[in-house]
């Protein structure tokens, strides 16, 4: 099937006496609509049938998406896209322009992002790897990517659109955490809703029609605040305090629901994932994750792999090794520093661990990236 410039080849591959349905994609190098779509993906998939969108992830730097980088790319393109894009050093706001989310996707994937974003998907539809796991989101679908967040577009449509916000370090956000007293400046704040407080690294929520409309309700008096000369902060900083607990609201009432009708297995492969993504800096060993699970490590191996097809251990090593590169390419932060915060017991084990799953050192990726 062809979409968007992209020719999905869609085959059966004999392995011993297993047939397998495979699918590859191959396009132009510069395709808009499939990131992935290129010469260099579809050389690298002849050499290995085995390569999929999370070991294309794991074999590239993820590239910061943060407020400066983001800039630089509309910078160019501004007069075209000034109606309906609107950026401050707190906060940036997309109106529905599928061109804004075109020209990001022209940067090479995958990127990770160090802020709070907010999507609403009216139309259209697209496949994305978030945090090393494939998602499809569609028309009526709302998308939390907090801090943190590694993204891999692979294919969109050609009439998607999405309304988006970001939060940058400097907005004020109007919540404190548990510990906190309240807010610095003196104003009234709230407790973080539990959706956003890190121990979830992103979701995504197809909602009823109703819930919807609220979403955008209340982006678009927010766009309607920034687009005024010298907008009125706090009443933006109360609308986004609206939209979060309505996106909290709907992500707990999702959670509830499905953990009434999937299987026991499939609940602690899910929440092994999100252990992994927010401890794996930390903690190695499978050990801890069935520790705070309450499981064997024996019986979690064996649900993992069950679900997965993939070992534990190979989603931590994962998880961490997207981290080291993102140190490495991100920073200035010496070898030495950087296998002290990951808890490696010496700067040798860490250069050995990371070479012998990428191949090369953590010195030349630094330099070099991984060809």
């Amino acid at each position: 099937m062809e979409r968007n410039n992209v020719l999905f080849v869609r085959f059966m591959r004999k392995h011993g006496a297993v047939s397998r349905k495979m699918i590859i994609f191959v396009g132009k190098s510069n395709s808009l609509n499939s990131p992935l779509g290129s010469a260099a993906f579809v050389m690298k998939w002849r050499k290995n049938p085995q390569l999929s969108t999370l070991n294309y992830v794991m074999n590239q730097q993820p590239r910061l998406m943060g407020l400066s980088q983001m800039r630089d790319i509309f910078a160019s393109h501004f007069a075209e896209i000034r109606e309906n894009i609107h950026f401050d050093n707190q906060l940036g706001m997309v109106h529905g322009d599928p061109r804004v989310f075109r020209l990001v996707m022209q940067q090479t994937p995958p990127f990770v992002i160090n802020d709070h974003r907010f999507g609403i998907i009216t139309r259209g539809e697209a496949n994305v790897n978030f945090n090393l796991q494939d998602r499809r989101i569609a028309a009526g679908t709302l998308v939390y990517l907090g801090p943190g967040t590694i993204i891999t577009p692979i294919s969109f449509s050609d009439d998607l659109q999405i309304y988006g916000l970001a939060l940058f370090a400097d907005f004020p956000m109007p919540f404190h955490s548990s510990s906190a007293t309240g807010s610095e400046g003196g104003g009234e704040t709230w407790q973080m809703p539990s959706a956003f407080n890190g121990q979830v690294r992103d979701f995504q929520l197809p909602v009823a029609d109703e819930d919807l409309m609220i979403a955008r309700r209340i982006f678009d008096t927010l766009w309607a605040i920034v687009r005024q000369t010298d907008y009125h902060r706090p009443t933006v900083t109360a609308l986004v305090a609206a939209l979060m607990h309505h996106y909290d609201q709907l992500y707990h009432r999702q959670t509830d629901q499905q953990a009434q009708s999937r299987s026991h297995e499939q609940t602690i492969f899910d929440r092994f994932l999100q252990l992994v993504n927010q401890h794996c800096v930390q903690q190695h060993q499978l050990a801890y994750y069935a520790s705070r699970l309450c499981l064997t490590q024996r019986y979690l191996g064996t649900v993992v792999r069950q679900a997965s097809g993939m070992t534990a251990k190979d989603w931590i090593d994962r998880a961490l090794v997207t981290h080291i590169k993102i140190e490495l390419r991100h920073s200035d932060k010496p070898v030495t520093q950087i296998s002290d915060e990951l808890c490696f017991p010496n700067p040798a084990f860490f250069s050995k661990y990371f070479k012998r799953l990428t191949g090369v050192t953590p010195q030349h990726y630094r330099q070099h990236g991984i060809s």
